[in-house]
């Protein structure tokens, strides 16, 4: 018997894929630095000029993106009426919102709700300091499993049928001078995270800023989501493990209890 073929391409999806990778870049350029325009995105994604400049007209044309003040490239309202709409229906975030406000309220610093997506961690809620100096994250924003406190959190919770593949794939990019980058070393802070239940950041993505992590587990006790607390290293309470861990556990303690009872929530989408 012969074996069945491989199912056909879907028809389109290269060309929207590059839409959605130049969409992307503009939602995650750097702010202060060079502006977004369509030579710094045609570097940015190595796609000819041509192709990003048809492809920024047509974004524009349907309201994803604007020209900014700067010169370059900005979302677009009509984006941001989609992503508001998306964001505020979220069952994840709306189980979770009362538990990540009492979370704020109790440790006086930022608190990050974040989803695996495609080898990455993105904040799909935060919840600011009360504090006048504030971080620059963003809802939207992706970041990286091996730097961050919500990324390690997840990785150290995966079994290791789902962990092995990430970790075979992952790029160990370094950000500051205490980032792991050697894949051994990232295996035992791994090893340290599951054993004590909760992960640390310790200025590994942003300089002077120290995140604790941990999992919102649903079924069958699979992550499916971590929150992080972050602090500012010139202001952290001398005891973290009291100050922010304990509230941060029990956070996500009360949110996987509340979402077990939501299928469509507490179902694991692994990376």
């Amino acid at each position: 018997m012969s074996s069945p073929s491989p199912p056909a391409a879907v028809a389109g999806t290269a060309a929207f894929g590059k839409f959605m990778h130049v969409l992307q870049l503009v939602a995650d350029w750097p702010e202060g630095g060079e502006p977004a325009s369509v030579a710094a995105l045609v570097r940015a994604s190595g796609y000819p000029r041509p192709t990003v400049h048809r492809i920024v007209a047509a974004l524009v044309a349907e309201g994803m993106l604007l020209e900014a003040r700067n010169g370059g490239l900005a979302l677009g309202p009509r984006l941001m009426q989609l992503a508001a709409r998306s964001w505020g229906r979220s069952e994840l975030r709306l189980a979770a919102v009362d538990e990540l406000k009492r979370l704020r309220d109790l440790t006086g610093e930022t608190v990050h709700l974040a989803v695996p997506n495609a080898g990455s961690m993105v904040y799909i809620e935060k919840l600011e300091s009360p504090s006048a100096v504030r971080m620059a994250s963003r809802i939207g924003t992706s970041v990286s499993l091996h730097a961050t406190a919500v990324g390690k959190a997840y990785l150290a919770a995966l079994d290791a049928q789902h962990l092995e593949p990430l970790l075979a794939n992952l790029q160990l990019t370094r950000y500051m001078p205490n980032t792991l980058v050697e894949l051994p070393a990232l295996r035992e802070e791994l090893a340290r995270t599951r054993q004590r239940g909760w992960s640390v950041d310790n200025e590994e993505n942003e300089a002077g800023i120290c995140c604790y992590g941990a999992v919102i587990r649903g079924e069958r006790g699979m992550p499916v989501a971590a929150i992080s607390v972050s602090t500012l290293l010139f202001r952290q309470k001398g005891e973290p493990q009291e100050a922010y861990v304990r509230p941060l556990l029990d956070a996500c303690a009360a949110i996987s209890a509340r979402i077990a009872e939501t299928p469509s929530v507490s179902a694991a989408d692994v990376l």
